[in-house]
């Protein structure tokens, strides 16, 4: 009797512990679930606050926003504004906003918590890194009632719709945005979107679930009438040569970015779709130091540019599943033209042509070109991610054949990158930015801007670009970017490689998962999934 007293006790205390301890996402067999890998683990996963990519994937499903692009045509479709206006100066953004939509936490969405949101943002304490510059020349917001409210611009800024309809612009509780501290709300997040926020574990897992009410999303939006997703788990997969292995072994069912040897392995496998989605903003690219020897001289950079032969490169990283880039942006970038082209034809003995006019010769024969007691050589910043050391090695015997050496420097991490560009003392450096719209080329090519990494400073340059993101009217707008694209590759500032193609494993058991127009980011309320069957 004693025994049996003690084993029912154990039961009891067994269950006790469970349940105190919470239900792990791989218990609960009960929901259509699916495991979705991630590349990289970010710092943080705050939109306000963090600048990566790569959390938009899962935020995406969390956050409404104002207004989104539709991934067919591009054009602004209604979020959580029903319907905007712009003033006549083009400096007022007049949003009627929808009624009815409930945060995640009961809250009421209203005008008010727009506000709330900008707040935020702009407060110095929030310390944004990116969402604070999509807002532009923001200058404050008028609650007309409700829901209505206008938001103020100091200057116009035509780029202003595309940046709210951005996840980094989503829209969050002011109540859970009042309970948290800066830091702590990436771990306790509350949004409209189709998926609450469930939990956070960095570097281990990020949970979310369906939100059953959800019934306020964008046109495209069209909650699968079977088999929908109930359950998400993001999981981490850093290593790149981990990826195929998840995926092939069922352990995820959707894997970004996966190697191109990789998703060339998968390409005839009936379990598994490689879906190709191509990455609007610049290409996979070097900037050009014009500070620094011997890059600060014209003719030496096109002498680069002519010696690379892009088209080898591409074929041999990315075995035909992206193309090859030839100018400062990519496809599916608004205003985009292939201006400089033709500047720049793959020509091993021109490029040689180009540097001995500058007077270099060969003295100890050794193939290289002679500087300064050495051989002519250039030092290249080489981040982690993506195949930019592949791409470098390809590079080095290239560029051996016009007689160039080429050092590369590898770093680590970001913050050692931006360590690295602040010494001043590289030829080149490979990063680029994603999106739609080409605003960000300010970033890059206005004079003393933040990442103008190349040291390039020219009036007209600045001049083209300040009137491209005050200016609203198309055709203006193609004038000016048109312009700018050219005036970039006649200076040789980028040396374009690749346009960026996201190449994703996905299980045949889940059916119609798209991506917006941003390309990173999955429209999972529509895919449905059988897997649990």
């Amino acid at each position: 009797m004693r025994l049996n007293r003690l084993s029912i006790l154990a039961v009891v205390l067994i269950s006790i512990v469970i349940t105190g301890c919470g239900t792990t996402p791989e218990s609960r067999l009960d929901v259509n679930r699916i495991v979705y890998g991630l590349t990289l683990s970010p710092s943080g996963f705050d939109p306000h606050i963090h600048q990566s990519s790569e959390i938009g994937i899962v935020l995406r499903q969390v956050y409404d926003t104002l207004v989104y692009r539709d991934p067919d045509t591009g054009a602004f479709v209604s979020g959580l504004a029903e319907s905007w206006s712009v003033s006549t100066d083009q400096t007022v953004y007049t949003f009627v906003l929808k009624q009815g939509v409930k945060f995640h936490d009961r809250t009421s969405f209203d005008a008010a918590a727009v506000g709330a949101n900008l707040n935020r943002i702009t407060a110095p304490e929030t310390r944004s890194q990116n969402a604070l510059a999509l807002l532009g020349p923001y200058s404050g917001f008028e609650i007309i009632d409700d829901f209505t409210i206008a938001v103020r611009l100091s200057e116009p800024f035509s780029p202003f719709l595309d940046s709210l309809s951005q996840f980094y612009l989503g829209i969050a509780s002011p109540t859970a945005l009042s309970a948290y501290s800066v830091e702590r709300y990436q771990f306790n997040q509350v949004g409209t979107g189709p998926y609450r926020f469930v939990e956070y574990i960095p570097d281990q897992r990020l949970v979310v679930s369906r939100n059953s009410e959800y019934a306020w999303g964008p046109p495209f939006y069209h909650v699968a009438e079977t088999g929908v997703i109930d359950e998400i788990e993001y999981r981490f997969y850093t290593d790149p040569a981990t990826r195929l292995a998840a995926i092939e072994q069922g352990v995820v069912q959707v894997m970004g970015e996966l190697q191109p040897s990789d998703a060339r392995t998968l390409v005839g496998n009936s379990r598994i779709q490689v879906q190709s989605v191509p990455i609007p903003g610049q290409p996979d690219q070097f900037m050009i130091n014009t500070r620094l020897f011997p890059t600060d001289n014209l003719t030496f950079r096109q002498a680069l540019l002519t010696g690379t032969n892009r088209q080898s490169i591409v074929d041999t990283i990315y075995q035909g599943f992206s193309p090859a880039a030839v100018g400062s942006l990519a496809e599916g970038v608004q205003f985009r033209t292939d201006a400089g082209a033709d500047l720049y034809g793959y020509d091993t003995q021109q490029a040689r042509a180009l540097i001995s006019t500058l007077g270099y010769v060969d003295v100890d024969t050794n193939g290289y070109w002679d500087s300064n007691g050495g051989d002519l050589t250039v030092k290249v910043l080489v981040p982690p991610w993506g195949e930019y050391r592949q791409m470098v090695q390809l590079l080095q015997d290239q560029w051996r054949a016009i007689g160039v050496r080429l050092e590369p420097v590898s770093v680590p991490d970001f913050p050692t990158l931006i360590a690295k560009v602040n010494e001043g003392q590289y030829n080149l450096v490979a990063f680029t930015s994603y999106g739609v719209d080409p605003s960000y080329l300010r970033t890059y090519f206005v004079s003393g801007a933040s990442r103008n990494w190349m040291g390039f400073e020219s009036p007209e340059v600045d001049a083209l670009i300040g009137d491209a993101v005050r200016q609203l009217d198309p055709g203006i707008r193609q004038e000016r970017y048109s312009a700018i694209q050219q005036l970039i590759m006649e200076q040789a500032l980028v040396l374009p490689l690749r346009q960026r193609v996201n190449l994703n494993g996905v299980s045949s058991e889940i059916v119609n998962l798209r991506f917006d127009v941003y390309g990173w980011y999955p429209i999972l309320i529509n895919a449905s999934y059988d897997g649990n069957d």
